[in-house]
């Protein structure tokens, strides 16, 4: 098929409808008519010989082959969008929208810093932030959904770019006056008592040390060595887990009333610790360290304002 004989605009339908997965919704963010949509589709899939989106009940369902077009399609376009609109990135004078998708502990950490400090220097640039434990994360980015996830990862796809905003270490809390207060903590003593265990990704299929195998992406779903890495000789010192959570705003409440054991990063814990709602306990093992790293798409390494922004979160973990 000769490029030439193509209209890139219908390449650009494929790009929303993909987005929206409605040709409803494409219309109206494309300022055309819902028959226009349907029309250049099938105009797009008649040269590429290829149904691209099967009408199902949730909606415009990619095939296999629109799946395989989706990055090389979003990031052409992009591209093209980014070499005709290229301007300097003033951050006191712009508009913008960034899409974060982030934790509830990177967020109350980190991204609320931002937004104070964002306030102050852009105060027109808005923030839009998506909960991190969704699994498609990576999808969105591909898809140009996000323009930056802020996690804990391990494998990444090729065409993911990643920086280390700080390395994170685990602490253990209870409750002020739970029986752990007193005395030596000793390993035996912690697995005595049930556990709250944050999950990131909702799911209870763990993977190997922690991480979640997402389609190749292999993202860490709790901070916990005391209970990914156990030794062969230790199989019948498992801790039971009490409760699993996707978040973890609601960790230290629940530990008020109970005597149970959660482990949080550092930074939440003392947090925590601040407010007066829990105690950090001295590990008997030297703490599981994790870098949070920021993820973003490689078609991205040339947008001034998204490493503008970058530049001022790593700023920030560095000055917090």
């Amino acid at each position: 098929m000769s490029l030439r004989r193509l209209d890139l605009n219908l390449f650009r339908v494929f790009e929303v409808v993909f987005k929206h997965r409605s040709v409803n919704e494409a219309s109206k963010e494309l300022g055309v008519t819902p028959s226009a949509v349907s029309h250049a589709l099938a105009r797009l899939r008649q040269a590429l010989g290829d149904e691209l989106f099967i009408y199902r009940e949730a909606g415009m369902e990619p095939t296999a082959r629109a799946l395989e077009l989706a990055p090389g399609v979003c990031d052409g376009l992009g591209r093209i969008k980014e070499a005709i609109n290229a301007r300097p990135f003033i951050p006191s004078e712009s508009t913008r929208i960034f899409r974060i998708s982030a934790t509830d502990y990177t967020t109350a950490t980190i991204l609320t810093s931002l937004v104070a400090r964002l306030a102050k220097v852009a105060p027109q640039i808005d923030l839009r932030i998506f909960p991190c434990n969704r699994t498609d994360v990576i999808r969105h980015l591909d898809d140009g959904r996000m323009d930056l996830v802020i996690g804990w990862f391990d494998g990444l796809p090729d065409r993911m770019r990643r920086a280390t905003l700080m390395v994170e270490k685990e602490s253990i809390v209870v409750r002020r006056g739970h029986p752990l207060t007193e005395g030596a903590v000793t390993k035996e003593r912690l697995l005595a008592f049930p556990y709250i265990v944050v999950e990131l990704t909702g799911s209870e299929d763990q993977g190997v040390d922690g991480f979640l195998d997402d389609r190749g992406v292999w993202r860490r779903t709790w901070i916990d060595r005391l209970l990914i890495e156990t030794s062969e000789e230790e199989r019948d010192a498992v801790a039971h887990v009490a409760v699993s959570l996707p978040h973890y705003a609601a960790v230290p409440q629940m530990l008020q009333t109970t005597d149970m054991v959660a482990t949080l990063p550092e930074r939440l814990a003392r947090q925590a610790v601040e407010s007066g709602s829990v105690a950090i306990l001295d590990l008997p093992y030297e703490p599981l360290t994790v870098p949070v790293e920021i993820i973003w798409h490689y078609r991205a390494d040339q947008d001034a304002g998204l490493r503008w922004l970058m530049d001022e979160l790593i700023d920030i973990t560095r000055t917090t």
